[in-house]
C-alpha cells in the first residue's frame, strides 16, 4: 500500500479482509482525486468539469492486512443521450459487486436547494444498495468548520451510513481514517491481486485519458462532452528510442474540429505538449504522441463506438 496509509492489525490473529469498495456520488465530488490519492499515482483523469469519468476504473490498494478493490464510478446523474445512460449504467452494475459502498459528496455543494436535489436523486439509489455505506464528506479544507457538524447531521438524515467521515481528497486529510472505516467493513478474504498492481487498467487507456484529459481542460462548451480519444498504434520499441503513440480524436461536428485543432493546429500541438510528458512519466520513457482529429457525427448515439470505448455492452 501507498503511503501514508498503515492498516496493520494490533491483533496478528485478525484475518486477512480484502473485496470490493464500489465508489459513487455525484459528478465532481472528487472520486477520481481520491483514488489518485489512495494508489499515490494518477490512474484517473481529474477536471473541475462535471462528469469527466465515463469508464469503470479499478484500483488495488494493498496493505499488510487487507487489500481494498475500488471501482471508481461515472458520476450519478439524469441522463439523456445514449452514452450519459450508458455511464449511469456502469456506475450502478458496479453496485451489485460491491462489498461495500463509498459514497462520496461535496462539502461544498451545501446550500439548502442543492441538499434537496442530492436527496431526491441519490436518496433512491442509496436505497437499493445492501451492503454497508461509507459516506466520505469531500473538500473539507473548502468549508468553515462550523458548517461541518450540521451538514454531517443532514446526511445522517438522509441515509444510516455505517460511518460519516470528513476528508480532502486534495490535500489527504482524513483519508486514513477513511481507509481505516473500510476495511472494518470488509469480509475476510484473501488477496486477488499481486502488491505490486496498482491498477487493472492498460497503459493504452490510461493514455487516452490523460489526452481526453487534456481536451476537457482547454476547451469549453460543449466540445469536451463530444470528444473521445482511441489509440490507434502504441510502438514500444526494444532500444531506448521513444514510444510512439497514434491516437484519434473523434468529435461530432466539423467545427469542432476546428476548435480542436486551432489556429494554424496551435490547439492541438498545446493538447500534445500537456499530454504527452504525463504519458511519458507513467511509461517511464520518452513518448512520441501523435495526434489526429476525425469527425464521427453523433459518435456519442453510435451503439458500435461506445462499444469499442468500453462505453457500452
Amino acid at each position: 500500500m501507498t503511503e501514508p496509509f498503515s492498516t496493520s492489525d494490533s491483533n496478528p490473529a485478525a484475518p486477512h479482509r480484502s473485496g470490493v469498495v464500489a465508489m459513487i456520488g455525484p459528478p465532481n465530488a472528487g472520486k477520481s482525486t481520491l483514488l489518485n490519492h489512495f494508489l499515490g499515482q494518477k490512474i484517473a483523469i481529474v477536471t473541475p468539469k462535471p462528469q469527466t469519468t465515463r469508464n469503470r476504473i479499478l484500483g488495488v490498494l494493498t496493505g499488510e492486512a487487507c487489500q481494498i478493490i475500488l471501482l471508481d464510478t461515472p458520476g450519478l446523474h439524469k441522463p439523456r443521450e445514449l452514452m450519459n445512460r450508458e455511464m449511469v449504467r456502469v456506475a450502478l452494475d458496479t453496485l451489485a459487486e460491491a462489498d461495500v459502498v463509498l459514497f462520496l459528496a461535496d462539502a461544498t455543494r451545501n446550500n439548502p436547494d442543492r441538499l434537496a436535489k442530492i436527496g431526491r436523486e441519490f436518496g433512491e439509489y442509496l436505497r437499493e444498495v445492501r451492503v454497508p455505506v461509507v459516506l466520505a464528506l469531500n473538500k473539507i479544507d473548502l468549508v468553515a468548520r462550523e458548517e461541518l457538524l450540521p451538514l454531517m447531521e443532514w446526511y445522517r438524515d438522509l441515509y444510516p451510513f455505517a460511518s460519516v467521515v470528513p476528508v480532502s481528497a486534495l490535500q489527504g486529510d482524513g483519508t486514513d481514517m477513511l481507509v481505516t472505516e473500510l476495511v472494518s467493513l470488509l469480509p475476510a478474504g484473501p488477496r486477488y491481486y499481486p502488491d505490486d498492481i496498482p491498477t487493472d487498467a492498460t497503459e493504452r487507456f490510461i493514455a487516452a485519458e490523460m489526452i481526453r484529459e487534456k481536451v476537457f481542460m482547454l476547451t469549453r462548451a460543449e466540445v469536451p462532452y463530444s470528444t473521445a480519444v482511441m489509440i490507434e498504434a502504441f510502438q514500444e520499441p526494444d532500444d531506448n528510442r521513444p514510444v510512439v503513440i497514434h491516437a484519434v480524436i473523434l468529435v461530432e461536428q466539423p467545427s469542432q474540429k476546428g476548435i480542436i485543432i486551432g489556429k494554424k493546429g496551435s490547439m492541438l500541438a498545446e493538447i500534445r505538449r500537456k499530454a504527452a510528458p504525463e504519458i511519458a512519466e507513467m511509461l517511464g520513457r520518452r513518448v512520441s504522441l501523435r495526434l489526429w482529429v476525425k469527425v464521427k457525427k453523433k459518435w456519442t448515439r453510435n451503439e458500435s463506438i461506445l462499444r469499442e470505448l468500453g462505453l457500452s455492452r
